[in-house]
């Protein structure tokens, strides 16, 4: 195995510092139009590949650093990098050593949920800019952490919701706030992915060159299995959000983006775990509804495991995942993650359709050039919010009930059993203490 270390020019220092992970402010750098942006990525499993290729792909920008507590993931990216840039970038298990780093101006996260927050946080302290995978938090309190670290520091933080970029969807937006389908009153977002059985696997050791406890970082401890691990962590309480939080967070941004509402007053949700007998935790079926009174619309949220139909999405029976809106003149249809089209009217006549797509990372480095959040087009704010929506829907799952949410104080008032689930207890030293 290749020895897995820093170079001279990448790895600057060592301290205590990066023992706590916290406490460790950068300062902002301008790029000019030819200054050379150096990126890191932390998790490179899945879509960590994504964040290498998109980064990859922008022009004055340089992988320069990648991290995963997976020394066989991590020396495969190595050798990938390497093999296209002609440059191999340094390396590391622990994200705490990484944002040491102060060449490094950007980070990618493409961590397990649990992670996504804490990282960002620590990578915000430490004065860089962050594209933070979907859903930018595991738990409601801690992703309004993370919306106010990027404040105090100034950083520019993207969310991985990365349709937001995509310019026939930005249109078809565009067209619903002009009052193309009248007006919208309900969307409905869909999440219909064939998901087999995981099974059931046995307590093992973490194999070799696998930093488990790096991985674990603010969870609980437990012992090790296949399916706590790469990709079946989604459906565990303690690393993931079931699919409404995986998949389903994209068309649940988008669903609140064209109705244009943020926080709701209330959620329900209903569901379970359907068909198999396996080591899932999380719902594999599952509908949410959120109601938003004062501006009297509605969001609804339907999770399909297995055999389905495709509700005017596809034509066949395959699964689906995109959006519904209903207004009071017809509906629109986003049955991908770049088209839409309109029907109008009791016949549902063909209207106004479109299709293309966009660059979600080539946004964030615009954006980070001019050192201007504004200019994201899934600032994390509003990446924030659309996760909550998932939080909230596994909250009142959980919970058995109607959930009432006060969007102001992001609380369920009174409700003592629901605001444990808002949050979570964290390990040291894998902790949210501050904000310094």
């Amino acid at each position: 195995m290749d020895k897995i270390t820093w170079n001279r020019r990448s790895f600057l220092r060592t301290s205590a510092a990066a023992a706590v992970g916290l406490g460790i402010v950068g300062q902002s750098r301008a790029f000019g139009a030819n200054d050379k942006i150096r990126a890191a990525v932390i998790g490179l499993k899945g879509r960590g590949g994504s964040h290498i290729d998109g980064f990859l792909d922008q022009k004055g920008v340089e992988v320069a650093a990648l991290c995963d507590i997976d020394e066989g993931v991590l020396n495969g990216r190595l050798a990938d990098v390497e093999k296209r840039t002609g440059q191999k970038p340094a390396a590391c298990a622990d994200v705490r050593k990484l944002l040491e780093d102060k060449s490094i101006d950007v980070v990618g996260i493409a961590t397990p949920n649990h992670w996504h927050s804490l990282a960002s946080i620590w990578a915000i302290q430490a004065g860089k800019d962050v594209y933070v995978e979907k859903p930018c938090s595991h738990n409601v309190w801690e992703g309004r952490k993370l919306v106010e670290a990027a404040r105090k520091h100034q950083r520019v933080v993207q969310h991985g919701t990365q349709i937001r970029s995509h310019k026939a969807i930005r249109e078809a937006i565009a067209k619903l706030e002009e009052g193309v389908i009248g007006e919208v009153y309900m969307a409905k977002g869909l999440c219909y992915k064939w998901r087999g059985s995981i099974g059931r696997a046995k307590e093992e050791p973490a194999p070799k060159g696998v930093h488990y406890d790096l991985w674990l970082g603010p969870a609980p401890v437990r012992p090790f299995t296949r399916n706590r691990f790469h990709y079946n962590w989604h459906w565990h309480w303690d690393y993931g959000n079931g699919d409404i939080g995986n998949q389903g967070v994209h068309q649940m941004d988008v669903a609140r983006w064209g109705l244009g509402v943020g926080l709701p007053k209330k959620a329900q949700s209903m569901g379970g775990h359907f068909l198999f007998d396996d080591d899932q935790e999380t719902p594999n079926t599952q509908v949410a509804t959120f109601w938003y009174p004062e501006e009297k619309k509605m969001l609804v949220f339907e999770v399909r495991h297995w055999i389905t139909n495709g509700e005017n999405l596809t034509d066949g029976g395959t699964g689906a995942v995109g959006n519904i809106f209903y207004g009071s003149e017809g509906i629109m249809i986003m049955p991908s993650y770049s088209s839409y089209k309109v029907l109008l009217g009791r016949k549902l006549e063909p209207g106004p359709s479109g299709s293309s797509g966009g660059d979600h990372f080539a946004n964030f480095i615009e954006a980070v050039r001019a050192r201007d959040p504004a200019k994201l087009n899934a600032e994390i704010e509003e990446g924030h919010k659309s996760a909550v929506l998932c939080h909230l829907a596994n909250v009142a799952y959980r919970a058995g009930r109607t959930i009432e949410f006060d969007p102001v104080t992001e609380t369920c008032p009174g409700d003592k059993e629901a605001n444990a689930l808002l949050t979570r207890e964290y390990r040291e030293p894998f902790a949210i203490k501050d904000l310094a």
